[in-house]
């Protein structure tokens, strides 16, 4: 049970060793932005650095060309430009009410694409010798971000998960989506209620894409006892695994799923 994490952090390239500072140096679980920045490197990690590239700057660029679209601003106006951005006029901010909400149906959300060009997440669990299971998960967000966006990677439950007595879990893809539901949590207490791996990393998937049919993402699950396995959902989903006795990893291809829970 012990953690730690960095979000929005600026200027400083190890974002997953700075989030294990956090753990190892602080009592808090989260530290984010500039101050995020400035914990880092005052406990030695490189910077400020400029961590922009020739590629990451073309991109940019070719968006802004591109009127800064896509982009994940909804109800605003105007739609497609750069902004300023405003509210839409037919938006009514003073219907605290939530009768437009779909609560029992499924939700159709607009989202950007993902894939090999603009996906970066690294989620990566071990177990040692003696039985610790540790996890982590490092990423530089989805592009196109609203500046001051916090996807999942640093929600605990959410894009990674462990506990000694069970295993450790995994997850990628739309993060705004797969925060709400915590699957790396769900797959964990899945599993400490018996589900096997795979049954459990399904469970979790089902329950997003019942909700979100159009979601992209993925979990791996591994037990304590090293048996492994993988979900996902609108996505053709890889992961590897290496035990001492292999010279090398080995991947696994794990293809998309349908929404169907299982029930335990």
């Amino acid at each position: 049970m012990e953690i730690g994490a960095v979000a929005a952090m600026r200027y400083v390239k190890d974002g997953i060793r700075a989030a294990r500072l956090v753990m190892q140096y602080t009592e808090h679980t989260l530290l984010v932005g500039e101050k995020a920045s400035l914990f880092a490197i005052s406990m030695g990690l490189p910077g400020p650095m400029n961590l922009s590239s020739e590629e990451s700057l073309h991109k940019w660029n070719k968006w802004k060309e591109n009127d800064c679209q896509p982009n994940f601003r909804k109800n605003v106006s105007p739609s497609n430009s750069c902004g300023p951005y405003h509210p839409n006029i037919n938006s009514d901010f003073s219907d605290t009410s939530c009768s437009s909400l779909n609560h029992m149906g499924t939700t159709i959300r607009k989202i950007l694409p993902v894939n090999i060009f603009n996906h970066d997440t690294i989620s990566m669990a071990v177990v040692d010798k003696v039985g610790h299971v540790a996890v982590g998960t490092s990423t530089n967000g989805a592009t196109s971000k609203i500046p001051g966006r916090v996807g999942d990677g640093p929600i605990p439950g959410s894009s990674a998960y462990a506990d000694d007595e069970v295993g450790a879990c995994g997850a990628t893809g739309d993060g705004d989506i797969m925060m709400r539901f915590l699957p790396c949590y769900q797959v964990i207490e899945s599993m400490r209620r018996g589900m096997q791996p795979k049954i459990a990393a399904e469970d979790a998937i089902s329950r997003i894409a019942i909700k979100f049919p159009n979601f992209i993402g993925a979990v791996f699950a591994v037990s304590k006892n090293g048996l492994h396995a993988g979900a996902c959902h609108g996505w053709t989903f890889q992961y590897s695994v290496r035990v001492p006795s292999m010279e090398d990893v080995e991947v696994f291809t794990v293809t998309p799923q349908t929404a169907s829970p299982h029930v335990p």
